[in-house]
């Protein structure tokens, strides 16, 4: 099932050995295995990948669930040894949720906790929600207002607020020492919005005040939107810690939010399947160690 499971993520036999530190001979005998046990399949070859099946992919859901299941339960026996486990920990994000809280919690955890890995899936909003339901992910990073109160199976801490600032290209053109609000809605605007359907939260404060940017590119993801900003007149608003690392890299200038907007808050949600589980409570503890002693910049 652990072979199953890591062909399911990786569609490669030579990449399931490598993460199961199996011979690609061995991981390719339990494919065999498998297929002789279900009467199926499971993964056929297309192009250089391994596509599960129906059947394969009626499966997936229930062999993770259960592989979670019996590792939680498997760490629970004796104490939790954060030096010497190999642990993973898994996480529903998008790439800015990740990029706002990662490297911080990384930082904090990769000499103390060596050997644990972290995995990140990507998640829409909704099914994140459904992944920490399901057991599929243990945490869940998001915006606070992101998971509802009905959502009665879930517990969520946050971290320390941060506030809204605008970024700009160095040397810009019509920007210079100060953003008033009547420059902020000339020029035009780069957003991140990672889900379909998702209202921004900047365009709602604008909302609030009776005006609307001009929006020249909406992303689902954060990567390109920084290096956008630095090549063309465009602006984005975005948290402070964000803008002020990419500012470290990029030749970015950033400037105070020209309008009123609540901050920023980074939620970390879980089941409370795991509140009692001595693994989980040592990362929910780092997590809300490290993400409230996150600096102001």
């Amino acid at each position: 099932m652990l072979v199953f499971d890591a062909l399911m993520r990786h569609r490669s036999v030579a990449a399931a050995a490598d993460e199961l530190s199996l011979s690609s001979s061995a991981c390719s005998h339990a494919l065999s295995r498998m297929r002789s046990a279900m009467g199926d399949p499971l993964f056929v070859r297309h192009g250089s990948e391994m596509q599960p099946t129906a059947k394969a992919e009626q499966m997936a859901e229930g062999v993770r669930a259960a592989l979670e299941s019996l590792t939680t339960s498997l760490g629970e026996i004796g104490p939790f040894e954060p030096s010497t486990s190999h642990q993973t920990f898994t996480f529903a994000a998008t790439d800015f949720t990740a990029f706002a809280a990662l490297p911080y919690v990384v930082a904090k955890l990769e000499h103390s906790a060596p050997h644990i890995r972290f995995q990140v899936d990507y998640s829409t909003q909704r099914e994140s929600i459904d992944d920490l339901n399901a057991g599929r992910v243990q945490f869940a990073l998001g915006f606070s207002d992101e998971f509802e109160a009905r959502q009665t199976a879930l517990e969520s801490f946050e971290c320390a607020p941060d506030d809204y600032v605008v970024a700009a290209r160095k040397g810009h053109p019509r920007i210079k020492k100060a953003l008033s609000l009547k420059q902020y809605l000339f020029e035009r605007h780069v957003v991140v919005i990672p889900w379909r359907g998702e209202h921004s939260v900047v365009n709602k404060a604008l909302a609030n005040v009776g005006v609307t940017r001009d929006v020249a590119i909406q992303l689902p993801s954060l990567m390109a939107a920084p290096f956008i900003v630095a090549e063309s007149d465009m602006l984005i608003t975005l948290p402070r810690r964000v803008a002020t690392r990419l500012s470290g890299v990029i030749p970015l200038s950033v400037y105070p939010v020209p309008f009123e907007i609540a901050p920023y808050v980074l939620r970390v949600a879980f089941h409370k399947r795991n509140l009692d589980s001595p693994t989980h409570k040592w990362m929910r503890e780092r997590l809300q160690a490290a993400l409230n002693a996150l600096p102001s910049a």
